[in-house]
C-alpha cells in the first residue's frame, strides 16, 4: 500500500447499552449537538459583523467558562463537548480550503459550509481517548465517558479493532446505537490472475461482467414490502408528534435499515470478488447523481400557469431503481479495495466514456441503435452478432479499459477508427471469357 493515498477507515459495529447508558448516550448527543449549533451561530454572527471567526482555542475557552456558569452543561462529559467543537473547527477549515482551491481555479473536493444539527437527524459524539476490551469470541466493550463500559457485538477481526485510534457513537433512526472504530485501512491480499473484466451496471441486472456474469442488489422480500406499504399507508393517517405515529415510523425504519444493511453487505462481496478475481476492472464513467435528478417542469404555452406531463412519475421510479441498484456503491468499494492491495498484485480500475457501449456491437464495431432489440438481446443488424445486451456492453467497456492501459496494438483500432471507418465490400471480380 502506498503511503498517503488510502486516509483512515471506521468499522461499525453495533452497540448495546444497558437502559441507564442510553439516557447517558442520550444527553451526550444533545450537549454535541447544542454546542456545534452554538458555535455554528457565533461563527455566522462573526462572519457578519466583523469579519473572521475566533479560533478553536478561543471557542474551547469559552466553553470552559460556559461550564462554570451553567450546572446542566458541567454535568455532560467535557471531553464530548471538546470533540464537537474539533469537529465544527474541521468543518469550517474543509469549507474554507474548498472555497480557496475553487476561487484559484485548482481542483479539490468541494465542502459545504457546516449547517445546523437537528435532534432526530444528527445523533450522535466523539469518543477520543478510546479504551476497548474484548469479552469474548463475538462481545468486546469500548468506554464511553459517565457511561463506562459498553458493549458491542464483535463482528471483525480483533486485531483491528484493537487498533482503532478514535471512535463516534450514533444513533440511526431505528433506535439501533451503533460505533464506529477509526483505524487505518489492513490491505487487501490477494494474487494476480492476469485475467481483465470490463463491468456493465444497469437496472434489471446491477452488474453484469465480461465473463456473462450477472449481479443484483437484493432487495425486500414481498412479505417485507407488503409491511413497508402497509406502514406507510398508517403513517400517512396517523397524526404528527402522536406515540403511535413515532411507533410506526421507528417500525418503517427498521425496514430500511434492513434493506441498507443487505445492499452494503451484498456490494462488498461483490467488490471483493471482482478484486480477487481481475488485475483489471473497467467501469463506466457515470454520473449517478446526473442521472437521477428530477425531470424540468413544462409549462404550457397556451395556458400560463398550466404544466404539461413532463413523465415525473416514470422518472421518480427509474431513480428509484437506479440508486438501488448499488451503482456507486460497488465501484467505490471496488476502488477502494484495489488502492490498498500491495503494489506488486495491485488491481487496475479504470473509468471509460459510455458513449454507445450499449449500442456497439462487441464483433464488429457498428453502432446503430437497432442493435439492441430490448434490454437484454444484442443482435448487430450489420453483421447478425447475438449476444446478452449487458454481457455485450461489458466487453465493449472492457475494450476501452484496455485502451487506456494498453497499446493500440494489443487492444485492436480505436474508437473513432471503428465508428467512422466506412464499410466496403469486396468488388465482384470477373475472370475473361474463352474467345
Amino acid at each position: 500500500m502506498v503511503a498517503g493515498t488510502v486516509r483512515a477507515v471506521s468499522i461499525r459495529q453495533r452497540l448495546y447499552p444497558t437502559p441507564g447508558q442510553k439516557d447517558v448516550l442520550a444527553s451526550h448527543c444533545s450537549h454535541a449537538r447544542f454546542v456545534w449549533n452554538l458555535a455554528l451561530e457565533q461563527a455566522n454572527f462573526y462572519r457578519k459583523w466583523q469579519g473572521s471567526t475566533p479560533s478553536n482555542a478561543a471557542r474551547s475557552r469559552q466553553l470552559t467558562e460556559a461550564r462554570a456558569e451553567f450546572a446542566w452543561l458541567a454535568n455532560g462529559s467535557s471531553a464530548v463537548q471538546q470533540g464537537a467543537l474539533r469537529d465544527f473547527d474541521q468543518a469550517m477549515t474543509n469549507w474554507s480550503d474548498g472555497f480557496k482551491k475553487r476561487k484559484a481555479g485548482l481542483p479539490g473536493k468541494a465542502h459545504g459550509h457546516p449547517t445546523w444539527r437537528r435532534a432526530g437527524a444528527y445523533e450522535g459524539f466523539v469518543v477520543r481517548d478510546l479504551t476497548v476490551h474484548k469479552l469474548g469470541r463475538k462481545w468486546a466493550t469500548v468506554h464511553v465517558p459517565k457511561a463506562g463500559h459498553v458493549r458491542f457485538r464483535l463482528t471483525r477481526p480483533w486485531a483491528e479493532v484493537q487498533e482503532a485510534t478514535s471512535a463516534r457513537v450514533t444513533l440511526d433512526g431505528a433506535g439501533h446505537w451503533q460505533v464506529s472504530l477509526t483505524c487505518l485501512p489492513t490491505a487487501f491480499v490477494r494474487t494476480t490472475t492476469g485475467k481483465s473484466a470490463g463491468v456493465d451496471r444497469g437496472v434489471a441486472n446491477s452488474i453484469a461482467t465480461s465473463q456473462g456474469t450477472m449481479g443484483h442488489a437484493p432487495t425486500l422480500t414481498d412479505g417485507e414490502q407488503a409491511r413497508f406499504l402497509a406502514l406507510a399507508r398508517r403513517m400517512s393517517r396517523q397524526r404528527k408528534g402522536s406515540n403511535r405515529r413515532n411507533r410506526t415510523r421507528i417500525a418503517l425504519a427498521k425496514l430500511h435499515v434492513t434493506l441498507g444493511d443487505r445492499r452494503t453487505d451484498w456490494s462488498q462481496k461483490t467488490a471483493n470478488q471482482l478484486v480477487q478475481d481481475f488485475d483489471l476492472i473497467a467501469f463506466e464513467d457515470l454520473r449517478t447523481a446526473n442521472m437521477v435528478r428530477k425531470p424540468k417542469p413544462k409549462p404550457d404555452p397556451d395556458n400560463p400557469g398550466v404544466f404539461l406531463p413532463n413523465g415525473a412519475r416514470a422518472k421518480a421510479g427509474l431513480n428509484k431503481a437506479i440508486l438501488g441498484s448499488c451503482w456507486g456503491q460497488v465501484a467505490a468499494m471496488v476502488t477502494y479495495k484495489a488502492a490498498v492491495t500491495p503494489e506488486n498484485s495491485r488491481t487496475t480500475v479504470v473509468r471509460v466514456n459510455p458513449h454507445n457501449t450499449s449500442r456497439r456491437c462487441h464483433a464488429c464495431g457498428h453502432i446503430a441503435p437497432g442493435n439492441r432489440q430490448s434490454q437484454a438481446v444484442f443482435q448487430c443488424v450489420e453483421c447478425g452478432h447475438q449476444a446478452h445486451a449487458d454481457t455485450n456492453a461489458a466487453r465493449n467497456i472492457l475494450r476501452l479499459g484496455l485502451q487506456q492501459v494498453l497499446p493500440t496494438e494489443v487492444c485492436g483500432r480505436s474508437d473513432r477508427e471503428r465508428t467512422h471507418q466506412p464499410r466496403t465490400k469486396p468488388r465482384a471480380t470477373s475472370t475473361p471469357k474463352a474467345a
